[in-house]
Formats: structure tokens, sequence, C-alpha cells
């Protein structure tokens, strides 16, 4: 098994977005838009570049995804997740 320098576990090659984010701390840990709208939210993530929180993918606003079209910041984390879990929009996978 040939192992990739700076890959996880060997096979996801290494995302050069996250080392280009200045890692903000998170916001305050709800989804505004969600709150306004009155949706409920399965996870929420933080952005690394700026720290805006918003619901994940898989919650019904999907507004994480929308802050990342509208702000072209690449990388977001989810909150509270162990171990730790990032996603790329970019690349469209974990990070």
């Amino acid at each position: 098994m040939t192992t990739r320098i700076g890959s996880l576990n060997g096979q996801t090659p290494r995302c050069g977005h996250v080392s280009a984010v200045s890692v903000a701390g998170p916001g305050a840990p709800e989804c505004k838009q969600c709150l306004v709208l009155g949706l409920d939210w399965t996870a929420l993530m933080a952005c690394l570049t700026c720290g805006w929180v918003a619901c994940s993918n898989d919650s019904p606003g999907c507004h994480a995804r929308e802050h990342y079209e509208e702000s072209d910041h690449p990388v977001a984390a989810r909150l509270n997740s162990e171990p730790p879990w990032r996603w790329c929009y970019v690349h469209g996978r974990p990070v």
C-alpha cells in the first residue's frame, strides 16, 4: 500500500484549502437563518475563514453551503464533533 504524503490515513489527497484558511473561532452555536424561518437543523457547521455558523448540508436549510456559495470560504468544521470533522466545499469531500 502506497501512502501519500500529507493525506489522511493514506487514502484522501491533501486539500490545500485547509492550510489557506485563517481558522476563525465559531460564532453562536445556532443557525440564524433557520431560527428566522422556524426550521430545525441536523448539525451545525462553522466557517473556518470567518466563524459564521450555519446548518449542515443534511439539514433542511443547507445554510452552510449557502454561505460558501455567497462568500467562497472553502472549509467548514462541524461543531461538537468528535473526532473533529471538516468539509471542503470546493472539493466536495471531508478534509
